[in-house]
């Protein structure tokens, strides 16, 4: 199914001007034709009444052809189950008046913004009491609209479960497919969405782990949900992309907006980070340590100002690598006799 834009169809004012005129032209020959058959009760005039009528009734046909768009708003046409054509572009259209309106994800709501809005029609009950009904719009929004779909639970490539979401910007480039070859694209975009998602975060460890190849090329690299989150959203795009292209839409962003470890196993996995962090901060302080007591060794050689053995050189090691790496301050002890 292609799209198929109906143009020259902006004349809803000449139209509309035409029906009023019109109208006003069949009400006064009505007038004239009853005023006739008052004054002579013809065949002739009485047929005049009837074509009076008759007229009446029909010049306001055309009116239920007129359409109102606003800019980035859409229509899609049948007319007798044929499709015939979209309107696009703001204007006030005159079409056929036995066109019906056609957009199947009209009552559809999703967490999702810049979406056509219903109409909410006032109706009145028997109590006097006014009701508010919506009337669900048949235009389709051209805009670029994002869709948030809810947090969904994966297992990485290291089976840790995860809970991520995603945030993906879409508009509808071509109307006909979007009607025509699914049920319904917004609930087609969103199931899309979360399959394309699950199928790309399994491929990904949450951080960084060894020996994991994220390309497919079969070397290991460095990618990870956390450190590599434009990638990862490049790829959740591109799927998302190739499965709705037969629904005429076109996917111009995917963003991750939550990122965290499962409930069942963020306690263990923030100690391990911790743990981590822990010893890498340790391999820091030992290794400036010990070249502070080299440094501390190299300049009390210097000149022969003091002479150390090798036991001394042990002990003052030993006493400067506990001091440089404790956690708390030194408490040093004075000795004021022999080192012997």
């Amino acid at each position: 199914m292609k799209e198929k834009v109906l143009n020259g169809k902006k004349n809803g004012m000449l139209v509309l001007i035409l029906c009023i005129l019109a109208e006003i032209i069949s009400i006064a020959f009505f007038a004239w034709a009853v005023s006739r058959v008052e004054m002579n009760e013809s065949a002739l005039n009485v047929i005049l009444t009837i074509a009076g009528i008759v007229l009446m009734c029909t010049v306001w046909i055309p009116l239920c052809g007129l359409r109102v768009l606003n800019p980035q708003e859409a229509l899609v046409l049948t007319l007798f189950g044929k499709y015939i054509g979209t309107l696009k572009g703001d204007g006030f259209y005159a079409v056929n008046p036995f066109c019906v309106s056609v957009n199947p994800a009209a009552k559809t709501k999703l967490s999702q913004s810049g979406d056509v809005k219903t109409v909410a029609m006032p109706v009145s009950t028997s109590a006097n009491a006014q009701v508010s009904v919506e009337v669900p719009s048949k235009k389709l929004s051209l805009k670029i609209m994002t869709l948030n779909n809810s947090r969904q639970k994966i297992n990485d490539c290291l089976g840790n479960p995860i809970e991520i979401g995603i945030a993906v910007t879409w508009r509808i480039t071509d109307t006909a497919k979007a009607v025509f070859n699914v049920d319904n694209y917004k609930e087609y975009l969103s199931l899309q969405c979360d399959s394309a998602l699950r199928n790309i975060v399994r491929i990904y460890p949450y951080d960084v782990a060894p020996g994991i190849d994220t390309t497919g090329d079969g070397v290991a690299d460095e990618g990870s949900l956390r450190g590599s989150s434009d990638v990862v959203a490049s790829r959740i795009r591109d799927e998302i992309q190739t499965r709705v292209d037969d629904a005429g839409i076109e996917i111009v962003e995917a963003r991750i907006t939550y990122l965290a470890y499962a409930t069942e196993i963020a306690a263990v996995m923030l100690q391990r980070q911790q743990a981590s962090a822990i010893i890498d901060a340790r391999k820091m302080i030992v290794e400036g340590a010990v070249g502070m007591v080299e440094m501390a060794l190299d300049r009390l050689n210097e000149g022969g100002r003091v002479e150390l053995d090798d036991e001394r050189k042990a002990a003052m090691v030993s006493n400067l690598l506990v001091v440089l790496c404790g956690n708390r301050d030194a408490q040093p002890i004075v000795n004021s006799g022999s080192l012997y």
